[in-house]
């Protein structure tokens, strides 16, 4: 399945938007748990165009540049909505490359494992900082029906995350410590 066919095609249901401005959002919320880059991007966009998903019109800016907008058609709404009322079954559990080194642990020395345990214990408290940060725009939780919604039901998530593997590694470095 191509993700990224239906995240643009969300982007783009919200308001149209430039291959620049999509590969930007990649950059803000959505990459909080999404990401794609302008090499995937634009590849994408030039097949929802064939498919007749989108379409863009040329606006001049300045004397000579040229940018396209592109905006959803009926039947890319069509297909988003349909996708998005999709039930899906549960991911597998995503690959952690950190878990699979500590998983194998007892082989380290106990420095060793130590440093690496504080080290990712402050590269989580930076990101859960980060995400509380991103947080302070919501004054509560925004209505159901608002294109922020979802951005804050996805943030929050990702801070209980966040919490709980601060939690994970702090029980990890006690356990060392003894």
């Amino acid at each position: 399945m191509r993700t990224l066919k239906y995240a643009i095609l969300g982007l783009l249901n919200r308001e149209p938007l430039t291959g620049y401005d999509i590969a930007r959002e990649f950059k803000k919320d959505l990459g909080e748990f999404w990401t794609a880059t302008h090499s995937q991007i634009y590849p994408e966009l030039k097949k929802l165009l064939a498919e007749g998903l989108i379409v863009f019109e040329v606006q001049i800016s300045g004397e000579v540049l040229e940018k396209k907008l592109y905006s959803i058609t009926g039947q890319g709404q069509k297909e988003f909505l349909t996708w998005l009322k999709k039930d899906e079954p549960m991911e597998p559990t995503p690959k952690d490359i950190f878990r699979l080194r500590m998983y194998f642990s007892n082989y380290m020395d106990s420095a060793t494992r130590l440093q690496l345990l504080e080290h990712q214990l402050q590269q989580h408290k930076d990101r859960l900082s980060h995400l509380q940060t991103n947080m302070l725009r919501y004054d509560s939780v925004p209505p159901l029906e608002s294109d922020t919604f979802g951005d804050y039901l996805v943030l929050d998530g990702a801070i209980i995350r966040e919490k709980a593997t601060i939690q994970w590694l702090e029980n990890f470095i006690a356990y060392c410590r003894k």
